[in-house]
């Protein structure tokens, strides 16, 4: 039997059984659950540590930093406030809130402001926030990075803001250092009393003048000097590709690294 269209084909699905007898079926009506055991349910869920409708608090616990770059010609002062959930349990946890960087300097205001805006907003948002870090860290800048105190490399200024949101996550329990072994603990200590010890001697030779041995102990002595942040490494080392730090030395003619016992010889 033909069947005349008059109006324009818009679309058309194909009926099948299972949608004939989907329509045919009759309607399931939910049980209705009182708000009681809808309560009960949820106290058996894993405690909320954050929720985007948590307001502010009067106050807040907070901790400074100061960044020193070459990048800019003022000190800047990194500044992030926690929050307290939970306050009294056993499930107490600080979580960081909210994030503000004052500077002399205006060169980086712009930028600056809306990072620290974005950062705050994932703060308050919620979930696990840790993922700041890697993503501030591998931030390069295009002129090249530079060497903090301590001879750790820095990519950019953004990345050492992320060292820095890095360091107070520690601090509260957030974010956990893998646990060096005690072997490793050890051998780092032997290697830099070895470094020491030759350095000390190749001093002395010098200091007393033995002629035979002028050149190569002028060449080959170096004081360990403090770098800064409480560490020492010599001044002439290089930098560690595995720790991104400016200790990497040549012992028994192998690169060896006294910040984390990285050898290129194994």
């Amino acid at each position: 039997m033909a069947v005349k269209i008059d109006k324009k084909i818009k679309g058309y699905a194909v009926l099948t059984a299972e949608d004939k007898a989907r329509e045919s079926a009759p309607p399931v009506v939910a049980a209705p659950v009182d708000r009681a055991t809808i309560e009960a349910e949820a106290a058996k869920d894993n405690i909320i540590h954050m929720h985007e409708r948590i307001e502010r608090p009067e106050v807040l616990i907070g901790s400074t930093y100061k960044i020193k770059s070459p990048m800019v010609e003022h000190a800047m002062y990194v500044t992030i406030n926690d929050i307290v959930l939970n306050a009294g349990t056993e499930h107490e946890l600080r979580r960081p809130f909210e994030v503000f960087i004052n500077s002399k300097s205006m060169d980086h205001f712009q930028w600056i402001v809306g990072l620290t805006r974005i950062m705050s907003a994932v703060f308050r948002k919620g979930g696990d926030v840790t993922f700041l870090v890697e993503e501030m860290k591998a931030v390069f800048d295009p002129r090249g990075g530079y060497f903090k105190a301590g001879g750790v490399y820095m990519p950019s200024l953004v990345a050492e803001i992320g060292a820095v949101v890095e360091e107070h996550m520690k601090s509260i329990g957030l974010i956990h250092d893998p646990e060096m072994s005690a072997h490793t603990k050890a051998l780092i200590a032997e290697k830099r009393k070895q470094f020491e010890d030759r350095s000390k001697k190749n001093s002395d030779l010098t200091a007393a003048g033995v002629a035979a041995q002028a050149g190569a102990a002028s060449a080959g002595t170096e004081d360990i000097a403090v770098t800064g942040d409480g560490t020492s490494f010599p001044p002439s080392a290089t930098m560690c590709h595995k720790c991104s730090t400016k200790a990497l030395v040549i012992m028994d003619g192998c690169a060896t690294c006294l910040n984390c016992g990285y050898s290129k010889c194994g």
